[in-house]
C-alpha cells in the first residue's frame, strides 16, 4: 500500500471524511507560526523594535486569551461556524500590515512602523481570540467519539510538519534574498495559509447552538480551585511559576542574538528548528517510561533542563565566542524541556482531576498560566531595553534575566516534591491538543457551555 502522511478511505475510511479538518491544521500552521513565532520577533528587530515592544508583540497572543470567555457569550447568537469564520476571517487582513512593512521600511525604520505592528498584531491577535473561542468545540462536536484521539494525534502532526516545514523556507529564504523580501514572502505565505485554512472552515457544516454560558459557575467555583487546600492548588501556581519563568526564554533568546550579538537571521531560523527537534525528542524520550515512573520525574527533568539552559546562555555571554557551539545545543535542550513539561502536564492533570470535575480545573489552568505567562515578557521586556533609545539591549540586564531563570528553574526542581502523585498508567485529557499551542489554552472553558437539548427532547419537556 503506498504511504499517505494523510488518512485515504483504505487506510482510515472514518478519518478520511474528516481531511477538511486536517487540512485546515496544516494551513493554519502556516499562518501562526510566521505571525506568532520567530519570524514574528525577527521581524521586530529588523524594524528597530526594543525588548518591550518585543515583548508586547509575544505576549499578545497569551494577554488576550481572556477575551475568548467574552466570546463565547455570543455563540447561542451566533453559531460555532460563524463566530469562527468572522474571528479567522479578519485575522489575515491584519497581517497586510507586516506584509506592506516589510517592502517599506526604510533602514532604520520609522517609529510610527514599529507603532503600526504593535497594533496590527494586537487586532491580529484579538481577532483570532474570537476565533478560538469557537472552533475547538465546533471541531468536537463534529468528529466522532471513537476516532477523537487518532484525529487530534493526526491534527498535531499536521501542525507540526507545516511549522518545520515553514521555518525551513525560513532559513532558505534568508539565505537567498535580501531581508526585506524575505521577510515580504515569509508574510505572504503566512496570508495565503490564512486564507486556504478558511476555506478549509467554510466546507464544514455547522452544528447546533448552545443555550447558555455558565459564567455563575466560573464566578464561584475559580477562587475555591485556585486557593482551597486541595492537591490541584500547589501544582496551578507551580505551573503557572514555570510559565512566568520559561515564557520569555525563546523570544528574547532569538531577539539578543540578532540585535546583540549580530548572529544572522537564517541561523537563528535553524536553531528554532531545532527546538522542534527537541520536542520529539523529549516526547520520545519520556513517552514509555511515565506510565512506570509517573510525571514527577520529568517535571524535575524539565525544571533542571531549563536551569541548564540558563546557565548556558550565562556561560556564552560571558564568554561570546563560544556561543556558536553551545547555542544549537541550548536550543534542543529549550524543546526538550517544553515538550517533556507539556506531555507530563497532560498526563499529571489527568491523574489529579477526576472525570467528572475535569472542565473548570483545567481550563483555569490554561487560563492562568496563558495569561500570566504572556505577562511575564511584557514585564522582562521593560527591564532588558536599558535604555530610552530603540533598538537597545544592555547585556547586563540579560544576564540578570538568566540568573532569574536559573534562580526560577532550581526552585521548582524543589518544589516538585510537594506535589501529589501515585506512578501508574492514565488516560490522558481528551483534546490536549489545546496544551501543545498556548493559543487553544482557554478553549476548554467552552465545556461548560450547557449542551443543546434534541428537539424531542423539547417537545417531551413541553
Amino acid at each position: 500500500m503506498r504511504f499517505s502522511p494523510l488518512p485515504t478511505p483504505q487506510s482510515d475510511p472514518e478519518l478520511h471524511q474528516h481531511r477538511h479538518l486536517l487540512y485546515f491544521a496544516f494551513f493554519n500552521a502556516l499562518n501562526w507560526q510566521v505571525a506568532t513565532g520567530t519570524p514574528m520577533v525577527l521581524f521586530m528587530e529588523y524594524l528597530g523594535a526594543n525588548s518591550f515592544q518585543t515583548g508586547l508583540v509575544y505576549g499578545w497572543a497569551l494577554l488576550l486569551t481572556p477575551v475568548q470567555v467574552f466570546a463565547t457569550m455570543l455563540l447561542p447568537r451566533v453559531g460555532f461556524k460563524r463566530l469562527t469564520l468572522a474571528g479567522w476571517g479578519a485575522r489575515s487582513w491584519f497581517l497586510l500590515v507586516p506584509l506592506g512593512l516589510a517592502l517599506a521600511a526604510p533602514l532604520p525604520a520609522a517609529p510610527w512602523m514599529i507603532t503600526a505592528m504593535v497594533g496590527a498584531m494586537f487586532c491580529y491577535s484579538l481577532s483570532r481570540s474570537v476565533g478560538a473561542a469557537a472552533i475547538t468545540t465546533w471541531m468536537h462536536a463534529l468528529i466522532p467519539d471513537g476516532i477523537r484521539g487518532r484525529y487530534w494525534s493526526t491534527d498535531q502532526i499536521m501542525a507540526g510538519v507545516a511549522a518545520v516545514g515553514t521555518l525551513v523556507v525560513s532559513v532558505l529564504l534568508f539565505a537567498a534574498l535580501p531581508a526585506r523580501w524575505a521577510f515580504f514572502v515569509q508574510y505572504a505565505i503566512s496570508i495565503t495559509g490564512a486564507w486556504l485554512a478558511l476555506r478549509c472552515l467554510r466546507r464544514l457544516p455547522d452544528v447546533e447552538r448552545p443555550r447558555m454560558m455558565s459564567l455563575g459557575k466560573i464566578l464561584s467555583d475559580s477562587p475555591r480551585h485556585m486557593f482551597a487546600s486541595s492537591p490541584f492548588r500547589p501544582y496551578l501556581w507551580l505551573a503557572i511559576a514555570y510559565f512566568v519563568v520559561t515564557t520569555p526564554v525563546a523570544p528574547f533568546g532569538a531577539y539578543f542574538l540578532k540585535a546583540a550579538a549580530g548572529v544572522d537571521t537564517s541561523t537563528i531560523m535553524f536553531y528554532a528548528m531545532l527546538q522542534y527537534g527537541g520536542v520529539i525528542a523529549g516526547n520520545w524520550f519520556m513517552r514509555s517510561r511515565i506510565d512506570r515512573t509517573g510525571a514527577k520525574p520529568f517535571f524535575r527533568l524539565c525544571f533542571l533542563v531549563f536551569a541548564g539552559i540558563a546557565a548556558g546562555w550565562l556561560a556564552c555571554l560571558r564568554q561570546p565566542s563560544a556561543a556558536r557551539w553551545v547555542m544549537p545545543g541550548l536550543y534542543f535542550l529549550l524543546g526538550v524541556g517544553s515538550g517533556t513539561f507539556t506531555a507530563a502536564n497532560v498526563s499529571y492533570l489527568a491523574k489529579l482531576l477526576p472525570p467528572s470535575d475535569r472542565a473548570l480545573p483545567v481550563s483555569l489552568h490554561g487560563a492562568l498560566t496563558a495569561f500570566l505567562g504572556g505577562l511575564s515578557p511584557v514585564l522582562w521586556g521593560m527591564f532588558l531595553k536599558g535604555g530610552d533609545h530603540a533598538p537597545s539591549v544592555d547585556p547586563e540586564a540579560f544576564r540578570i534575566f538568566f540568573w532569574a531563570v536559573l534562580g526560577g528553574s532550581l526552585a521548582l526542581v524543589a518544589a516538585v516534591g510537594s506535589l501529589e502523585e501515585k506512578a501508574g498508567h492514565v488516560d490522558p485529557l481528551l483534546g490536549g491538543g489545546w496544551l501543545l499551542r498556548p493559543f487553544r489554552a482557554m478553549t476548554n472553558l467552552i465545556n461548560l457551555v450547557e449542551p443543546p437539548r434534541r428537539r424531542d427532547e423539547d417537545d417531551r419537556a413541553g
